[in-house]
């Protein structure tokens, strides 16, 4: 495994948050029964596939 493979810098920081704000609106959703919970959900989520596509644009040589 080479060291290209691991997110590193925004691509890493927009997985992590994103995972992060994704559990949290989760639970938050769960505990309070609010469903406004679910947009944190939802930019959760899409900051973990923008992290990941970037990353992986990154491994296919693609433009910065």
């Amino acid at each position: 495994m080479n060291a290209t493979s691991f997110p590193r810098g925004w691509e890493l920081l927009l997985a992590m948050a994103g995972a992060l704000a994704a559990m949290a609106g989760t639970t938050a959703a769960f505990v309070t029964h609010d469903h406004a919970w679910r947009y944190l959900v939802v930019a959760g989520c899409l900051a973990q596939f923008v992290g990941w596509t970037l990353h992986g644009r990154r491994l296919r040589g693609g433009a910065r």
